[in-house]
């Protein structure tokens, strides 16, 4: 560690979670020169009652503007004197990173997969060694242990990574690009990039996986000094038909799986024992989790599904559907059903936005509206109530959980509940 960083001056915008762990890591250093500022009121006055002004001359005078992800500099307080320091801000992976600059680090990002590519990739690479998995996931990295230098797993976020300057993980990963979070961003382009500033600090025996051909191009126009590791689909169908985990015999984790089998390559890990590895590994929740299954039908909490990117593939992968989605929907999100469309049964609408998913499934697939996730269930047990084929009931939302409920997780304990007292009384 450098030690001049325990001279320098800090200010902590933000005391959220991550927020919160930063100033339990500056203290744990001794650093003592740090303010801390939260725009919500209750959470400003954890550690001091600091005046507005007070602040702002902090943020000209600090060496480091710590700012807490999903921050949008732009909605602050202090936009303006953000705006002039923004080459002061970084995040808690900076700090991590700045700190332990001899960590041995994975780094994945991607719109959809990232937290169960972090998981698999824990599940494989802890059958060998001592692995810590955090970030975007789980526990602020700044809380892992280094004790033993383990393998440190880190999902990263768009936010996270547009704030961040000095990341440098020994290999990075993008599993994949598709719209989201524009509201914050302003624009793909800007999405895109911020998910990119990954590679930045990479040297050349680090290590950059991508698989769309289109990465690859922008990898290359960018000349980052890391090795590009393309990953190739010509070899990986045999290998996940060896799998016998019934988690991965649908499409859904695909990319995920491909990415976590070439990484895990360059710790080593052969074949045979990355398949016997990967079949005792259990999905997460809320994530295309079959959670009640019998013979003719299943039951598929996917509330993590926020877009309909992440959606298609649920929609793909399972026939005559009856389809929940409704919420607060993603800024420029489209969809498109034409591949899709005959798996779909019929739509359930749910939420306080249904005239955007309405104009969405117009024309496409039939669809009902409904006030919330009781009342569409309890269509949806009438509907299926005779019905003699195979199908599955598919919560996948396609859009935020906020207009309703205070997180994704929320939204699907709810209709795991509500499915599993219905199957109680009534056996179907």
């Amino acid at each position: 560690m450098n030690k001049s960083l325990n001279l320098k001056t800090y200010c902590i915008y933000g005391l959220g979670v991550s927020g919160k762990s930063v100033v339990n890591f500056l203290k744990k250093k001794n650093i003592k020169s740090f303010s801390t500022w939260d725009d919500v009121k209750n959470r400003r006055n954890l550690y001091s009652k600091i005046k507005k002004n007070e602040f702002k001359k902090k943020i000209f005078n600090a060496d480091f503007i710590i700012m807490s992800p999903g921050i949008n500099l732009k909605r602050t307080i202090f936009y303006k004197e953000l705006k002039y320091n923004e080459n002061k801000i970084i995040t808690d992976l900076d700090l991590f990173y700045l700190f332990n600059p001899n960590v041995k680090s994975i780094i994945l990002t991607g719109t959809n997969g990232k937290s169960t590519a972090c998981k698999m990739l824990e599940h494989i690479l802890q059958k060998k060694f001592k692995v810590k998995l955090g970030g975007n996931i789980g526990i602020p990295v700044l809380d892992i242990s280094l004790k033993r230098k383990p393998v440190v797993i880190i999902e990263a976020s768009s936010f996270q990574l547009a704030y961040s300057k000095f990341l440098k993980p020994d290999i990075a990963a993008i599993l994949n690009i598709t719209n989201d979070h524009l509201d914050w961003h302003g624009t793909f382009k800007n999405y895109e990039s911020s998910k990119f500033r990954v590679f930045n600090n990479q040297r050349k025996n680090n290590l950059a996986f991508l698989k769309e051909e289109r990465h690859i191009k922008i990898f290359k126009k960018n000349s980052f000094k890391s090795k590009l590791k393309k990953i190739s689909s010509l070899k990986f169908l045999d290998i996940k038909n060896k799998i016998k985990n019934e988690y991965f015999k649908s499409k859904i984790n695909d990319n995920n799986l491909h990415f976590v089998y070439e990484i895990s390559k360059t710790f080593n890990i052969k074949k045979k024992n990355f398949i016997k590895y990967i079949d005792s590994f259990k999905g997460l929740e809320h994530r295309h989790e079959i959670f009640y299954k019998k013979k003719n039908y299943q039951f598929i909490n996917d509330s993590k599904a926020t877009s309909f990117a992440s959606t298609k593939k649920a929609l793909e992968s399972n026939k005559n559907i009856y389809w929940i989605l409704g919420g607060l929907p993603k800024e420029r999100d489209n969809f498109n059903l034409s591949n899709v469309k005959k798996n779909i049964a019929k739509a359930y609408i749910i939420g306080k936005n249904v005239n955007f998913f309405k104009k969405q499934l117009k024309g496409q697939v039939n669809y009902l509206i409904f006030k919330d996730l009781k009342n569409a269930l309890n269509q949806i047990f009438k509907d299926v109530k005779n019905n003699k084929f195979s199908f599955s009931v598919l919560l996948s939302p396609s859009s935020a959980s906020y207009d309703q409920y205070k997180n994704f997780a929320e939204r699907g304990k709810e209709f795991k509940r509500l499915v599993k007292n219905y199957a109680k009384k009534n056996f179907i």
